[in-house]
């Protein structure tokens, strides 16, 4: 099973980052996390430079795509040139989003009319028609939203869930968990999840 996290330039550390870690701790046979990336090289928001796995293009055939968001997503989600770069299908893909990254998904077509998304992208996706969701996790089928960093989890626990099962992201966030608060967080996760 193949697993594209969307990393653009100025990306949000915690978005891919917590993702890929998450997901790096499922132990299925043939299941590769890839950072893809528009250029060879990518820079965070804070200056962290890191070298792309895969090209935009293997997230058209991932199994899982979730788009990370950043302090240029919209410039990425208004460009023509970009979006013509990825074919993705929801009939045989799990998508999911990121606080900004929900502007793809809308731009897209894949969660037109309601999004969870971050304070600073709501207003931007509401002028557009959507309808904002006060959830952390918003889910359609196999497409998600999530808004706020550190929902991030949250997102990646719904795609392992969907992927490979509840009991699977479970242990890995009971594992990640601080400590005295893993049970909170498995709870906190599965209500998320709305398991």
């Amino acid at each position: 099973m193949k697993v594209a996290i969307i990393t653009l330039q100025e990306f949000n550390e915690l978005d891919s980052f917590i993702a890929s870690a998450l997901l790096n701790r499922v132990r299925v046979e043939g299941w590769q996390v890839q950072l893809c990336c528009p250029d060879p090289q990518v820079t965070s928001m804070n200056g962290v430079k890191i070298e792309a796995q895969q090209p935009i293009e293997y997230a058209n055939e991932a199994d899982i795509v979730l788009f990370g968001s950043g302090m240029k997503t919209a410039d990425y989600a208004a460009d023509e040139a970009f979006l013509a770069r990825l074919n993705l299908d929801p009939a045989r893909q799990i998508v999911g989003s990121q606080c900004s990254g929900a502007l793809f998904l809308h731009k897209l077509g894949l969660l037109k009319t309601t999004l969870s998304t971050d304070t600073m992208t709501a207003p931007k996706l509401a002028a557009k028609g959507a309808e904002i969701s006060d959830k952390a996790l918003y889910v359609e089928g196999n497409v998600a939203s999530a808004g706020g960093c550190l929902s991030s989890y949250y997102l990646a626990a719904w795609a392992i869930t969907k992927a490979v099962g509840w009991e699977v992201a479970a242990d890995i966030v009971h594992y990640i968990a601080p400590i005295g608060e893993k049970d909170h967080y498995v709870a906190l996760t599965k209500q998320a999840l709305e398991l």
